[in-house]
């Protein structure tokens, strides 16, 4: 049976940054999250056909703020929205998965390896030679399993 070496995730922690390498999941203020929705969000067709992403709308936690309630509350959690476009809103909560999974990408192989002091280029080491890394560990999503409500024309209204 193959194997794979998998890499713990870096200590410390990096701090996270403000361009997400993963579309998929979201920065939430506990780390990564998955979004979960009933039902199905349309979109209008894109303007570009090299077009890589989709924004589906502005995520906001309306409850959470640090310096008033401590780094440790999760009061923010019970309540979060999603703006879809300009005129819907959704309202969902935070919750914990009952088991927390790893992402995990690739590591990249280098070009050149270093043996005994000498260069070797073009090593191929496909199979055996690959090597995973945990980026970061989910463990919480966040749930939408409303209807979305219509708002006003700003994305600020109630927030």
């Amino acid at each position: 049976m193959p194997t794979v070496t998998l890499h713990p995730p870096p200590h410390p922690p990096q701090p996270p940054t403000t361009t997400n390498p993963l579309p998929p999941l979201l920065h939430t203020p506990s780390g990564l999250a998955l979004v979960e929705i009933q039902g199905t969000i349309h979109f209008p067709p894109p303007t570009s056909p090299t077009t890589t992403c989709t924004r589906v709308g502005k995520l906001v936690f309306p409850h959470y703020n640090p310096l008033l309630h401590g780094a440790e509350d999760t009061k923010w959690m019970k309540r979060v929205y999603l703006y879809v476009g300009e005129n819907q809103r959704m309202t969902g909560e935070c919750k914990k998965l009952g088991k927390p999974f790893a992402v995990v990408r690739r590591r990249e192989v280098e070009d050149v390896v270093m043996r005994d002091g000498e260069e070797a280029q073009n090593v191929d080491v496909g199979g055996e030679g690959d090597e995973l890394e945990i980026v970061e560990v989910v463990r919480f999503k966040i749930v939408f399993s409303g209807r979305p409500e219509p708002v006003g024309g700003g994305t600020e209204e109630g927030a």
